[in-house]
């Protein structure tokens, strides 16, 4: 018996020998892809758990932004308030004074300017701040990566703090403000200010006073009427020069001296404005800060529409009770009206006009091409 096993192995030996290098074969490739897919798992739960770390810390770092606008508007409003300051000249109305018309005049036109630049100031201060704490978040994330050295930031605290102290050139004011409630310090109280607001409120007057400075008093406006001064107003502002100067300083040597005195942190420090320069200048970031102005002048007209509604008991049968043309008042009304909506603009207090800006979808998802941009390492954008 043995040997007829013999003989048949012996007869199909070649058989048994490829048989063998084929089994051995197919073991040995299995634990080679089963060594690989481990890898591939692993690596995959890896960058899964730095990815979803990087996305917490982006969505942490939009609410970030989200606060610091909010604290940053009752500061912005100040400054707007004590260059344009109406309620001085509605105190001089109540003593009668012998030139009423003219005082008249300058409210209508003081009181039109500073509702204008809080639109545009406050959807600058939204989109500028959506650049640079993005930036500074993304270098955040980086100094926070594993392998990186907690000892060579590419942020250092007092960078972040006089890179951010920028802010001074939109508010207009070097008074202390409210600081971003990141990990770093922002006390602002760089004494470099740059008149940004200034040269907006003078770049608004003149366009007010073009629109509406020959427009009597006593002339009845409509809510439609009212949006196409409005728009006149606009174009005029747009028309002139880059609105993103109005939010950061483009000369070179202003950005070097918002350094205000660092000594081996100048060159980080400006770096990181001239990056935020680049970003101001981008045509994406244009096209952002334009869909907030739209859709901040559109809030606006929906808050002075309350005041253009016709009683139901009033409407004509075949008048719309919200036609933008079925009711009209005089100049002299409307002025209070349009005088009083700075404290809606620019209310710390989560407004409807500052919901729509900050929960905007171009001004997110513009946040995350910053936010992308910086907290890649460069050798990866390479």
């Amino acid at each position: 018996m043995f040997s007829s096993v013999w003989n048949f192995i012996k007869r199909h030996k070649k058989k048994f020998i490829f048989t063998g290098a084929v089994v051995g074969g197919v073991y040995l490739l299995g634990k080679y892809a089963q060594k690989k897919i481990k890898e591939v798992q692993e690596k995959e739960a890896s960058e899964y758990i730095a990815q979803a770390r990087r996305q917490f810390h982006f969505e942490s770092n939009q609410r970030t932004c989200n606060m610091t606008v909010l604290s940053m508007l009752p500061p912005l409003r100040e400054a707007i308030v004590t260059q344009l300051n109406s309620e001085s000249l509605t105190a001089m109305l109540k003593t009668k004074p012998a030139n009423k018309l003219e005082i008249w005049e300058d409210l209508k036109i003081i009181s039109f300017t500073r509702t204008v630049v809080a639109v545009y100031s406050t959807c600058m201060l939204v989109v500028l701040l959506r650049v640079q704490l993005n930036i500074i978040g993304g270098y955040l994330y980086l100094d926070n990566s594993v392998g990186k050295s907690a000892a060579s930031p590419l942020t250092p605290p007092d960078v972040q703090q006089q890179y951010l102290s920028s802010i001074q050139h939109l508010l207009g004011d070097g008074r202390k403000h409210p600081s971003p409630s990141l990990s770093f310090v922002c006390p602002l109280t760089c004494p470099c200010v740059s008149p940004g607001l200034t040269e907006l409120i003078s770049r608004v007057k003149t366009a007010v006073q073009s629109s509406l400075g020959g427009v009597s008093l006593k002339q009845s406006l409509s809510l439609l009427e009212l949006e196409q001064q409005l728009i006149w107003i606009r174009a005029e502002v747009d028309s002139g020069r880059p609105l993103s100067s109005y939010m950061l300083a483009d000369d070179e040597d202003i950005l070097a001296d918002q350094a205000c005195g660092l000594t081996e942190n100048d060159l980080v420090t400006i770096r990181l404005l001239n990056e935020t320069r680049d970003m101001l200048d981008s045509p994406d970031l244009s096209k952002v800060l334009s869909a907030c102005l739209n859709r901040g002048f559109s809030r606006l007209l929906d808050n002075l529409a309350e005041f253009f509604r016709l009683p139901v008991s009033d409407s004509a049968p075949n008048c719309a009770p919200d036609s933008l043309s079925a009711v009209s008042l005089p100049l002299a009304k409307i002025i209070p009206i349009i005088n009083g909506q700075i404290n809606s603009v620019c209310s710390e207090t989560p407004s409807h006009f500052v919901q729509d800006l900050l929960l905007n979808d171009q001004v997110k998802e513009f946040a995350a091409i910053v936010y992308e941009t910086f907290s890649t390492p460069q050798e990866l954008q390479k």
